[in-house]
C-alpha cells in the first residue's frame, strides 16, 4: 500500500468564494494525483483555478470569504496512511505540522511572503524550529546550510540580511531554502520564476531539479510557460474555468494534445528551433466571467470544433493515455 498509494490525491474538489455580488465557483470538481517523486505541471489561463487548487492543498483557503465546499484532498505518508486535509482545521496542530513540513509552497512574488521586519535567516530558523527538535544555534547553522544549498553567495553573511537588501532572484532562493529545509515530500511552486529574467529563471529551475533529485520530493509546478513544463515536468494538468480538461504525460501533451484548449495553448506559443517562424494563432475570446452560468462545456463558446451537445451538456472524462474532458472523445 505504501508503494502503490499516490503521495497526493485530490478528489472532486470544489472551492467557492462569497462576494457581495454572489458566489464565485473557482474550482469545479478537480481530480488528480501526484506520485512520489513525480513532477506535475499545471497550466491554463489566469482565472482557471490553478492557484486556488494549490492554496486548498495547503488549507490556505479559509472562511469567511473562501471555503472548500466539496471533495477531499488525501495526503499519504510513507506507510500509506491517508490524511484528509479538508477535514483539518486551518490552524490545527496536525495541519501546522503538514504545512511547511510535509508540504511546502513557493509563491510568485517572494516580497509578499517574506516579512520585511525580520532577517531572512530568522525566518528560515522559524521554520526549522517549528518542525525540528533542534536548538537555536543549530537552527542558525541549518539556515546557513540551506542558503548554501540554493547557491546563495556568502550565505554566512546573507543569513543576517533583510528581504529588501536582496535582489529578486536572491529572495526567491531564500524562499526555496525555506521550502526545502525540512525535507518536504511535496513542493508546490506557484509561478516562482515569472518575475525573474531568463538567466535567473534557469538557475532557479536547476536548483529545483537538484532538490527534487536529492530529497526525492514530488513537485506541483504552476506556470504559464510551456517551455518550463517541457523541461521540468513528467505529467501535465491543463485547467480551464476551474476544471482539469486534460491530464496527460508531458510527451503526449506536446506530441498529441487531445483537448481543443490544449491545442489552442500550443498553437499560440512561440517556438524556438525546429518549427520556428510559424504564425502564432491566439485563442479567440476570453475565459467566462466568474458569475457567468455555463450549461455545457465551459470552453464551447471559444472552441472551433464545438457542436450543440457541447453547449448543452457538460462533457464526461474519457480515460486512456490522456484523460480528457471533451465530447470529441466520449
Amino acid at each position: 500500500m505504501a508503494e502503490t498509494a499516490p503521495l497526493l490525491k485530490v478528489e472532486n474538489l470544489h472551492v467557492e468564494f462569497s462576494t457581495h455580488l454572489g458566489t464565485v465557483r473557482a474550482v469545479r470538481g478537480v481530480d488528480f494525483t501526484v506520485a512520489r517523486g513525480e513532477t506535475v505541471g499545471v497550466v491554463g489561463e489566469s482565472g482557471c483555478g490553478k492557484s486556488v487548487t494549490a492554496l486548498s492543498i495547503m488549507r490556505l483557503v479559509t472562511r469567511p470569504s473562501g471555503r472548500i465546499s466539496a471533495g477531499h484532498i488525501w495526503l499519504h505518508d510513507e506507510h500509506g496512511k491517508a490524511t484528509d486535509v479538508t477535514a483539518l482545521g486551518f490552524d490545527s496542530r496536525e495541519m501546522r505540522s503538514i504545512r511547511g513540513g510535509d508540504v511546502t509552497m513557493v509563491f510568485q512574488e517572494p516580497m509578499t511572503s517574506l516579512n520585511p521586519s525580520y532577517s531572512v535567516g530568522y525566518q528560515i530558523m522559524e521554520t526549522i524550529l517549528h518542525h525540528q527538535p533542534v536548538s537555536k544555534p543549530r537552527a542558525r547553522e541549518l539556515a546557513v546550510e540551506a542558503l548554501r544549498g540554493v547557491n546563495m553567495p556568502d550565505p554566512g553573511d546573507m543569513v543576517d540580511r533583510y528581504p529588501h537588501q536582496l535582489s529578486g532572484g536572491m529572495r526567491q532562493r531564500v524562499m526555496l531554502a525555506m521550502a526545502m529545509v525540512c525535507n518536504p515530500r511535496l513542493l508546490i511552486a506557484d509561478e516562482p520564476t515569472t518575475a525573474l529574467d531568463v538567466t535567473v529563471q534557469a538557475q532557479i529551475l536547476h536548483l529545483v531539479e537538484q532538490g527534487r533529485d536529492k530529497l526525492g520530493m514530488a513537485i506541483l509546478w504552476i506556470t504559464h510557460d510551456l517551455g518550463v513544463v517541457g523541461e521540468l515536468c513528467d505529467r501535465v494538468l491543463v485547467m480551464y474555468l476551474g476544471q482539469v480538461v486534460e491530464d496527460a504525460p508531458v510527451a503526449a501533451i506536446f506530441e498529441e494534445p487531445k483537448h481543443p484548449y490544449t491545442q489552442g495553448l500550443l498553437a499560440c506559443s512561440f517556438i524556438i528551433g525546429e518549427g520556428a517562424g510559424q504564425d502564432v494563432d491566439p485563442i479567440a475570446g476570453s475565459v467566462p466571467g466568474p458569475f457567468e452560468q455555463v450549461a455545457g462545456c465551459p470552453y464551447a463558446a471559444r472552441c472551433p470544433r464545438a457542436w450543440e451537445q457541447c453547449r448543452e451538456t457538460p462533457p464526461e472524462v474519457t480515460h486512456g493515455r490522456s484523460k480528457v474532458r471533451c465530447w470529441l472523445y466520449a
